[in-house]
């Protein structure tokens, strides 16, 4: 499916009817999205530019592996709806990291890649790269990439277009701003970001991709997105999702919530219907804290 400067203003146009464009937008119906579907939970850490030493990864790798429960496994596993888990070490601790936790089924991922496939492109690292070290997801899109490196959409695209065509799974991370949230056109921004990052990504292949819904004025700051809020958003993102595919698309695609989530909101954000996991920044980087979150106790 090929998206034009014209679909992406339509997206942008339903996102908006019935409303000013610096009003609140209202929480669309989800009965547009008819069909249900059941979507496997899945938990990432993101450990960013942490821990210091290679040595201080595996001891935080060995201790993760020790708190894995009964529901948690790889994506491939004979039970669909068991949790499964991913952690984002940096990039030269991936390859020992993995040998530690690929047992205990936790999968790895890379933080970003660069979209050209190997070159004069010094301080990059390449998509083949990260694979042939078993990496299995890539973060795209992720706030900081966007804010501190000037990540801009069309390179976002480029790179999610990149982790699909080399048999990867892209973490697509959307979100606004606090400047955005506060203006009132979080749900604008979300579907600005959703049609731009996703252009050109065929219905076949977002059986691959998984969205992380981060509201960037939520992480690290101390400001807290509610659960309520938190499932509002989900479920407008799935409204774009089906009149960017179709509903099947919408009810398959899962989608995580990334911004300061701790083991004390864990709980109620997975009893949300259309949250089906988190994105996990500081508290990945404690094996006890992370595994109370991979561990959460609240059924949907």
């Amino acid at each position: 499916m090929k998206f034009t400067a014209t679909a992406t203003a339509f997206v942008i146009a339903t996102a908006t009817t019935g409303s000013h464009a610096f009003s609140p937008v209202a929480t669309p119906s989800t009965s547009s999205v008819s069909l249900q579907a059941s979507r496997q939970p899945i938990m990432a850490g993101n450990w960013k530019m942490n821990p210091c030493t290679e040595d201080d990864a595996l001891d935080l790798s060995k201790e993760l592996t020790k708190l894995l429960g009964d529901e948690t496994c790889p994506i491939d596993d004979a039970n669909p709806l068991c949790t499964e888990v991913v952690i984002f070490p940096p990039f030269p601790f991936i390859s020992q990291v993995s040998n530690v936790v690929a047992d205990a089924g936790i999968t790895i991922g890379a933080q970003s890649i660069y979209f050209e496939e190997k070159g004069a492109y010094t301080g990059s690292v390449s998509a083949p790269m990260v694979l042939s070290m078993g990496c299995e997801y890539v973060l795209c899109g992720h706030s900081e990439r966007r804010t501190l490196f000037d990540d801009n959409d069309q390179a976002i695209n480029q790179k999610v277009h990149k982790v699909l065509s080399s048999g990867m799974k892209p973490i697509l991370c959307i979100g606004e701003s606090k400047e955005e949230y506060d203006l009132h056109i979080k749900n604008e921004v979300c579907a600005m970001q959703l049609s731009k990052d996703l252009a050109n990504v065929t219905k076949e292949q977002m059986k691959n991709v998984v969205i992380a819904y981060e509201p960037v004025w939520a992480i690290g700051t101390g400001l807290v997105c509610g659960s309520a809020e938190a499932n509002e958003t989900h479920a407008f993102l799935r409204t774009i999702l089906s009149r960017m595919y179709d509903d099947e698309v919408a009810q398959a695609t899962r989608i995580q919530y990334g911004g300061s989530v701790t083991p004390d909101s864990v709980d109620e954000l997975m009893a949300m219907p259309e949250i089906d996991g988190c994105l996990v920044g500081g508290a990945s980087l404690v094996a006890e804290k992370f595994g109370r979150i991979i561990n959460f106790t609240t059924q949907k």
